[in-house]
């Protein structure tokens, strides 16, 4: 089936980890002004509604239009990528298939790292963002409660989400393996978006005897969570002599361009710097240097390996979850075809209750007006209750009903009007 609005359909377009390494996942992602102008120029252009995502794993624009290449071209020319470039690495899905995927989503069944839950707060902040921006409409705002409602099912009903589930965890995973004796060691977290506070949280709570510190552009964000935490903070205009110095470095900053060069490093001491920013935000030079281990996302995620047999076992049970709340969903457009023939029946009984009150009145004078208005909408509710029900319920005799009723309660025309 095609879900359509005046020749206007519904499609998933991006790209992933799946097909794109994270070199090509920088090009296509798009940061949060970049954001705001693609859905201003969408609300220009007419699209009745359209989310973007891009994060770490992927870069998506959810949303209707006529024909995907609307989507595409909104997509290369608020990113750094070509319309040549996404042909090789992307895909686009339309109508179910767009549904089931945004859902899947949601769940982290198709996360880089199966499970990931931080995509969750990744897509309340996409959504919050097109609401802002007027290009949220009904469809897009019952499909993304639905997917909500799907990932919260899924996190309490499965083991999915157990074990190394999130970049920022991987990140501190990776810390504590590989750096046995914390004691004097100084760790910097760069950057305090929602990946970066979550590393921070990460970090305070699994690695003991490590001085860790963190750096904001805006420094009274990492103040306040610094004092929360009781960790350090440092002044963003004494980040560089900082950085230069920590043992480990986590950079979560999500800038356009690089925000640790080569030349904010000495090249002469050793560090441990993770990057789980997208695009990359550490200098690709850095990486050649001997004494810097430079870890990236796809790194990261390979690394969870040890508990992915485990959760893949949830899948099944994932699967049939994300399948209960499609067909949910599906429900919910089928019968929203319907709200115009309900909002008639409703229409027609309300002139005859008007006219049989009226009438009675005349009869009987004495009457209790609201009695009669209290016993003729309990018998409307029942009415168009189950008029609601039978088309809900017997869908291939959906329209048969509806015509059956307008005949029935289609108002006559006046002798005045004819």
């Amino acid at each position: 089936m095609e879900f359509n609005n005046e020749d206007l359909y519904f499609y998933v377009i991006g790209l992933s980890y799946k097909k794109a390494d994270v070199g090509v996942r920088s090009t296509f992602s798009i940061n949060k002004q970049q954001r705001d102008l693609l859905l201003k120029e969408a609300k220009s252009q007419g699209l009745p509604g359209v989310m973007v995502i891009s994060t770490c794993n992927r870069t998506e624009i959810i949303g209707f239009a006529k024909h995907p290449f609307q989507l595409i071209s909104l997509l290369c020319n608020y990113s750094a990528g070509s319309v040549d470039e996404f042909a090789k690495y992307s895909y686009v899905y339309k109508s179910e298939q767009a549904v089931q995927h945004f859902i899947r989503i949601a769940t982290g069944l198709d996360s880089q790292i199966l499970g990931d839950y931080e995509i969750v707060g990744q897509l309340k902040a996409s959504f919050r963002e097109a609401k802002d921006a007027g290009t949220v409409n009904a469809f897009i705002e019952r499909l993304y409660n639905v997917a909500l409602q799907a990932s919260k099912e899924v996190k309490n009903a499965t083991t999915l989400s157990s074990g190394v589930t999130t970049v920022s965890y991987a990140a501190v995973q990776y810390i504590k393996e590989h750096k046995i004796d914390f004691a004097g060691k100084k760790m910097l977290i760069y950057g305090l978006g929602e990946i970066g506070k979550n590393t921070v949280k990460s970090s305070v709570e699994y690695l003991d005897n490590i001085d860790i510190s963190i750096v904001n552009r805006t420094d009274s964000k990492a103040e306040q969570l610094a004092e929360s935490l009781n960790i350090s903070y440092i002044p963003f205009q004494n980040r560089l002599q900082h950085l230069k110095t920590a043992d480990i470095v986590v950079v979560a900053t999500g800038a356009v361009k690089p925000t640790v060069t080569a030349d904010d490093l000495d090249p002469n001491i050793h560090q441990l710097i993770i990057d789980i920013s997208i695009p990359s935000n550490v200098s690709p030079e850095v990486k050649n240097w001997p004494l810097k281990e430079v870890i990236d996302v796809d790194m990261l995620s390979e690394r969870t390996g040890k508990t992915f047999e485990e959760r893949k076992k949830q899948i099944p049970v994932a699967e049939a979850l994300v399948s209960k709340h499609k067909k949910a969903f599906y429900e919910w457009v089928h019968f929203r075809k319907h709200a115009p023939a309900i909002h008639d029946l409703k229409q027609a009984l309300n002139r005859i209750k008007s006219d049989t009150i009226q009438t009675q009145i005349k009869k009987h004078p004495d009457l209790e007006v609201q009695l009669l208005e209290d016993i003729s909408d309990q018998m409307m509710g029942k009415i168009v209750s189950k008029f609601a029900a039978f088309l809900k319920e017997e869908s291939s005799k959906a329209n048969d009903g509806i015509k059956v009723m307008q005949a029935v309660f289609k108002p006559k025309k006046s002798s005045i009007d004819a």
